[in-house]
């Protein structure tokens, strides 16, 4: 029986991290029809493929390991997104693959859901979703950064949502060895073949091209299908992902270990987190603002105008100093200057944690303009000590803590003493009962985008500069180290100023799902994106980090790294006064 000590927790670790077949554009009947571009997709709703008889498909399906539970008409508009309403189509449910754990005794199955549009486009979409997973998200697939204003339901994909082998109900899954490999790898391997026989079966047609895409932990299911799964997708969205999971979440530990001397013991004192440690006693809203500001006045006009974004991310590393830029108090900390020993933790921090013999924990963190943002004291001080913890302990460690057995396992404790060289090695153990390391079963075996060469198979990627919990320093790295063929076949997108997926004060709305098609399907590379802000007036909803002096509607060009946007001439405010160079 779970004790109450570990009850409430699960009312934490709920999707949020520590958030087969066929060549491409041929189906097994050798069907060459045209597929409609994505920018005229809502034209082409009425001449895709029709679904018969939704209510009736669940109890005609047949699955080896699956059970359909129900399939429902969902009329057009029941369902809207930036107040455009989503096509009718068929929302069939599911559980694969159900059983009982010898290690805890509860059931495991794969939960999934899957959209059928009335009216199908020919395209499948594997929408990976965030942290430890956990529930079946609604499978609208989000087409990338803030306040989205399509996606690819809305454009009439068929859209598969999973739990990745556990419920809320199983915030200790970890316990269990099959729901690991699960979470990292196999529910995507099992979903996949049976959701393209699915469409088969309800359309009379496979699909002709298949994407996946998924920010944070759905990154990092993207990046492992790339790597594990390449013969079933031909385009793949990956938004800041976490391809290298475990160790970034004992980092975030780290993190915390090192605000902890410097919070005095101070509480949180209410809310759902009263009585943790409160972390941001260490480190201030007013001393993130003061940090972020200093960035800017070093960094902000090296891509020739002064607009509160630092395009130039990598000279901006060279040019500011933390120790030279920001005041050193030598009075009360007022939010006009940082003491010397956070300082120190900052500098540690942004430089990427080390173990005791000097090996990198993770990756190093730039300096950006979006340190303040709402979301970054969520994973500096609230997800080291509940979210990180659970993960590092329970999940991708060997042996896993077992919260249901003396002595007691309390997550925060865990983070703030705990040896996080202990814990990263325990990231790479196995024994005879868990078979698969913690950075085998989340780490792509295969970071090189190897299964994508010689193929028309293309990879899309989003990174916020300011995102707090996986490093740009880390999605640049590995963007760095891919061969030419490779960065042929693969673009990144540094989001100056955003946060985790989206937020911060950044141009965070924009649509990579169109481009990657385009890309995909009639071999047109993209040569940038436009992002925008979100004002108060924005249909996909409003951004409230965007800064009083930008215009509501401000765009920004997203060029492929290693380029940055440059401003030319003209309007500040619109992206077709900067150029990619």
């Amino acid at each position: 029986m779970k004790s109450k000590n570990h009850r409430g927790l699960q009312a934490f670790i709920l999707c949020v991290l520590p958030g087969c077949g066929g060549a491409a554009g041929v189906d097994s009947a050798g069907d060459t029809d045209q597929v409609e571009p994505a920018a005229t997709e809502q034209a082409a709703h009425h001449r895709g493929v029709a679904l018969d008889n939704c209510e009736e498909l669940a109890a005609q399906l047949q699955y080896p390991g699956t059970v359909f539970t129900s399939s429902t008409s969902v009329p057009e508009g029941a369902l809207t997104l930036a107040g455009q309403a989503i096509p009718a189509h068929c929302l069939l449910t599911g559980k694969m693959n159900e059983r009982v754990s010898a290690a805890d005794g509860q059931t495991y199955a794969i939960g999934f859901e899957l959209r059928l549009p009335l009216s199908w486009n020919r395209r499948f979409f594997y929408q990976g979703n965030g942290g430890l997973d956990g529930n079946v998200i609604p499978a609208t697939g989000n087409t990338s950064g803030g306040g989205p204003l399509t996606s690819a339901l809305l454009q009439g994909f068929a859209v598969l949502s999973s739990d990745a082998g556990h419920n809320a109900a199983q915030p200790f899954f970890g316990l269990d060895p099959q729901a690991r490999l699960d979470y990292g790898y196999q529910a995507v391997g099992a979903l996949t073949p049976m959701a393209k026989q699915v469409l088969k079966d309800a359309y009379g047609k496979l699909p002709k091209y298949s994407y996946i895409g998924g920010c944070s932990n759905g990154g990092r299911h993207v990046m492992v299908a790339a790597a594990r799964y390449s013969d079933e997708y031909d385009g793949y969205l990956v938004g800041s992902p976490g391809f290298h999971l475990p160790s970034a979440a004992v980092a975030s530990i780290y993190g915390a270990q090192q605000y902890a001397p410097l919070a005095g013991g101070a509480v949180i004192p209410g809310g759902p987190f009263a009585g943790l440690p409160d972390l941001s006693a260490a480190f201030t809203a007013a001393e993130h603002q003061l940090l972020s500001n200093k960035v800017l006045e070093r960094c902000d006009a090296l891509d020739g105008l002064t607009d509160g974004l630092v395009q130039k991310t990598h000279a901006c590393q060279s040019a500011f100093d933390l120790d030279r830029d920001v005041p050193t108090c030598t009075g009360p900390r007022d939010g006009t200057c940082l003491t010397a020993e956070l300082k120190l933790a900052l500098g540690n921090i942004f430089a990427g944690g080390t173990t005791a013999a000097g090996e990198p924990l993770y990756s190093s963190f730039p300096f950006d303009s979006g340190h303040a943002a709402f979301d970054t004291a969520f994973w500096d001080f609230i997800s080291p000590l509940i979210l990180d913890s659970v993960a590092v302990g329970t999940v991708f460690g060997t042996p896993p803590a077992n919260p249901f057995i003396p002595p007691p396992f309390i997550p925060p404790l865990f983070a703030l003493t705990g040896n996080v060289d202990q814990m990263l090695a325990s990231t790479f153990a196995t024994d005879a009962t868990y078979t698969e390391s913690g950075q085998s079963f989340t780490v792509p075996p295969d970071l090189t985008l190897s299964g994508l060469r010689h193929s028309d198979k293309r990879m899309l990627v989003y990174q916020g500069v300011s995102d707090p919990i996986f490093s740009a320093d880390d999605t640049a790295a590995w963007y760095d180290g891919l061969s030419h063929q490779a960065q042929k076949q693969a673009q990144l997108y540094l989001v100056p100023g955003m946060n985790h997926c989206a937020g911060g004060p950044a141009t965070d709305q924009f649509d990579l799902l169109t481009p990657l098609v385009r890309w995909v399907e009639e071999g047109e590379e993209p040569k940038q994106v436009i992002a925008s802000a979100r004002g108060p007036a924005n249909p996909g909803g409003p951004n409230l980090e965007v800064p009083p002096t930008w215009s509501p509607d401000r765009t920004r060009p997203l060029c492929p790294y290693p380029k940055v946007a440059v401003y030319k001439h003209g309007d500040s405010e619109r992206a077709e006064s900067f150029k990619c160079k």
